[in-house]
């Protein structure tokens, strides 16, 4: 076999591959093969029928285009490696020759991964946010612990803001009532909007067995979208209680003795998270350094099937779960269907553009992943996933996507240490020390912009 690379673009190549009609005789044997084995012919068991038999019932022409479909992957991806490159997605095949008993000439059209080249990123400069915790902070996050234990106790009076109403609904379309419209017994905080809208007006001033009738769009179910004049029946107004800011709240909430210990958690609580997000912030902003400082072409076709992937992983899961379509979508989002494109095809640039870049400074750093990196990163996924360790192990192992995974860790380390590099400030002008982190925040920064099918959930 000879085989020889064009290079029609810097992310797309044309091969062109002669394969001698001898080395065809193990995949013309299959052919034979596998013909007898589908085939009956008078006069001869199954299995038994000679080849000059089959070329004469069924046409030499049938064999050979069993043979050639048998043998172009292989041939393909000799070629592929005798010229070491880096093919991305499925390849246009041609056969521009067929001579029974003579060659087999074909092409082969396939995108590849550009040529990258790494300029020094020493030089990077990005500023972050200032890690800074007010008293009003801590005074919040003390407020919404005490929201957490409150308590509830029926009152004789007209519901107000604030209260736990207990109600029944009914959603009617056109004057039908629908059979998932019917809802007793449900629990609801006036003013907490987790509700429809409308019903907040709808209730208040009700005292237990008033009823009210409003009109809403529904946000969910069969008639999602849809208007639809609501009754709801209050059963039961009740009063929300705060348990007193003081010691033995501090005692019944955690596990501290007094409310001073309990802030004093608390603050810090909330600088671990701000540093958190200050370091998922520099990593964030480096990459964006480093995408700027690097030229790299991408793939038409590989650009389009990604931006075709987002859509689909957006309409058929995130949005079908909500029970939303794309054109209530953008409603919602106040998005035109060229913007909502726009913005897609940019994600999805920004996202093949980082995974190759990020992969080409794995390659440059010689970075490896071990057994140990590998396993804490899969407990994060299964754990982001709402499986068990266990399980996530074994959807990965079974759906063959342990390379994946490696990849997204390798990604991560290799943005690690542009960062490391980096020079990174707060808005003080502060240095801000990022070395102690690991490599969570900088995976998390790179599975963002990672394409959609390296983030697929196992």
């Amino acid at each position: 076999m000879k085989s020889a690379v064009e290079t029609l673009n810097p992310t797309r190549v044309r091969l062109t591959v002669e394969v001698p009609f001898e080395e065809l005789k193990e995949s013309l044997d299959a052919a034979y093969k596998k013909i007898n084995q589908q085939v009956t012919v008078k006069g001869f068991r199954k299995g038994k029928i000679p080849a000059r038999v089959i070329d004469q019932r069924f046409g030499r022409g049938a064999v050979l285009e069993e043979a050639v479909n048998d043998a172009l992957p292989k041939f393909y991806t000799e070629a592929v490696n005798e010229a070491e490159l880096n093919v991305l997605g499925q390849p246009e095949v041609d056969i521009t020759e067929l001579k029974d008993n003579e060659t087999l000439n074909f092409t082969a059209e396939v995108d590849v991964r550009p040529a990258i080249e790494i300029p020094d990123y020493s030089g990077i400069e990005v500023e972050v946010d200032a890690v800074e915790v007010s008293d009003e902070d801590v005074d919040k996050a003390v407020e919404e612990l005490r929201e957490r234990f409150a308590s509830t106790s029926p009152v004789e009076r007209a519901a107000e803001d604030g209260d736990v109403v207990t109600i029944d609904l009914q959603a009617k379309v056109d004057g039908e009532v629908l059979e998932d419209g019917v809802a007793s017994g449900v629990s609801y905080t006036i003013g907490s909007g987790e509700l429809l809208e409308g019903i907040d007006d709808a209730v208040k001033g009700l005292e237990a067995g008033g009823e009210a009738t409003f009109t809403s769009e529904l946000k969910g179910g069969s008639a999602a979208g849809k208007e639809s004049e609501v009754t709801v029946k209050v059963t039961q107004v009740a009063k929300r209680e705060l348990p007193e800011l003081d010691d033995d709240f501090a005692q019944l909430a955690s596990e501290f003795d007094t409310l001073e210990e309990l802030k004093a958690d608390s603050r810090k609580r909330l600088e671990n998270m701000k540093q958190y997000d200050q370091a998922t912030q520099a990593q964030e902003r480096v990459l964006e350094k480093l995408l700027e400082l690097v030229e790299v072409p991408v793939p038409e076709k590989l650009l389009a099937d990604e931006i075709q992937t987002r859509k689909h992983n957006l309409v058929n899961h995130q949005l079908g779960q909500m029970g939303l379509d794309l054109a209530k979508y953008l409603e919602i989002q106040g998005k035109t269907e060229e913007e909502f494109d726009a913005e897609t095809k940019a994600q999805a640039e920004k996202g093949i553009k980082t995974q190759f870049v990020l992969d080409e400074l794995v390659n440059k750093e010689k970075l490896n992943v071990n057994q140990e990196e590998l396993t804490e990163h899969l407990m994060r996924r299964a754990q982001s996933s709402g499986m068990s360790p266990d399980q996530f192990a074994q959807a990965v192992v079974e759906g063959g996507q342990v390379p994946m995974l490696v990849g997204e860790v390798a990604r991560g380390k290799a943005l690690a240490v542009v960062v490391e590099a980096a020079t990174v400030k707060d808005t003080k002008g502060e240095i801000v020390d990022l070395s102690d982190e690991d490599e969570d925040e900088a995976e998390s920064a790179e599975a963002s912009d990672a394409p959609a099918e390296e983030k697929t959930e196992a």
